[in-house]
């Protein structure tokens, strides 16, 4: 699956919610998706928030196979930045 399908799939999922903030998911040598002004982007950018994440590991957090405590606890995903924004998307996906 190509970051593009991924951001789109986030873009879709968004829908009528609001997401306050920007938030950056940074996927090494694949690239990165942008939440910022209601949408997902594979454009990048300075962010409120950045996460750590394998594109597979993103695609098992976005699909609610990965935890995101969990996570952070095994070392799948590292944020930095300001952990509210962070928040806000763990409610957003929830």
């Amino acid at each position: 699956m190509a970051l593009r399908d991924i951001a789109d799939g986030i873009q879709s999922g968004l829908g009528d919610k609001n997401f306050d903030g920007t938030l950056k998911f940074d996927c090494g040598d694949d690239g990165v998706i942008v939440l910022a002004n209601n949408t997902a982007t594979i454009q990048n950018r300075d962010t409120d928030c950045t996460i750590r994440i394998s594109q597979d590991n993103l695609v098992k957090l976005l699909t609610g196979k990965l935890n995101p405590m969990t996570g952070v606890a095994m070392g799948k995903l590292k944020i930095s930045g300001n952990m509210g924004v962070a928040m806000k998307l763990g409610q957003l996906l929830g």
